[in-house]
């Protein structure tokens, strides 16, 4: 299992109070690092995330709020400031998820999926940046999904997956602006994961994506020697090849 060193890193995971950013959380705690624990709605989830993550690092904490709302992102960042520290690494984790035919969605969904997986990471990044830049450091990784790379569209899901395919261009484009700052910015793109909502009638290699195969990716992003890895993505998709569908 891979690993590495995130002592006196501070790291803060979107949407961390539960599934794929809990365990982002849980296992930068491990390695160490402070972590802060963000939710929006699941408070109580968010608590008992903290407190196991507290239990291995020995600090967290827990934020509130909407990543689709600027007052509510500089809030976020200014409790964890006060709290742990400025942010040295920071999982754009939070994407709201809407598995049905692009006409039976609401407006209000349509938007909601957009913005949190889009407009979030944006805005998120953007107030990390100052403090990244002014301590010549600091690692970004964004969630993507697989396949979204190949400009991957179904009329199911259809806004989820415009939204991924923006996360990764943000993600290129923010390497490219962060290139000269000691910043790297990736993207960790899984297929289906073990605790997903839906799952396919068939798995690559005969089973779902696990928590343990992206923490892998996670890890060789943060850690302190791949700082000539910037604007990349990865699939953690066990060889699935959406254009077979």
């Amino acid at each position: 299992m891979l690993t590495t060193d995130l002592s006196d890193r501070v790291a803060l995971v979107t949407g961390s109070a539960k599934g794929v950013g809990r365990e982002f959380a849980l296992s930068m705690a491990e390695a160490g690092a402070s972590v802060a624990v963000h939710y929006h709605t699941s408070a109580e989830e968010a608590r008992a995330t903290a407190a196991v993550a507290r239990e291995a690092s020995g600090e967290a904490t827990t934020v509130q709020g909407d990543v689709t709302d600027p007052d509510d992102v500089d809030a976020m960042f200014d409790a964890v400031e006060g709290d742990l520290g400025t942010v040295d690494v920071l999982v754009n984790n939070v994407g709201d998820f809407a598995p049905r035919h692009w006409a039976d969605l609401s407006f209000e969904t349509w938007n909601r999926v957009l913005q949190t997986n889009l407009n979030g990471t944006y805005l998120c990044s953007k107030r990390a940046l100052p403090a990244m830049r002014e301590a010549g450091f600091g690692r970004i990784v964004n969630v993507g999904y697989a396949g979204t790379e190949k400009a991957l569209v179904y009329p199911k899901n259809f806004p989820y997956l415009v939204a991924k395919t923006g996360v990764i261009m943000f993600t290129r484009m923010l390497a490219n602006d962060t290139k000269s700052d000691g910043i790297t910015v990736n993207c960790i793109s899984p297929y289906v994961v073990e605790n997903s909502d839906e799952f396919p009638d068939e798995a690559p290699r005969g089973r779902w994506a696990s928590f343990s195969d992206l923490r892998q990716v996670l890890f060789f992003f943060l850690d302190s020697d791949s700082g000539y890895v910037s604007g990349e993505n990865v699939e953690v998709d066990g060889g699935w090849i959406p254009e077979a569908l």
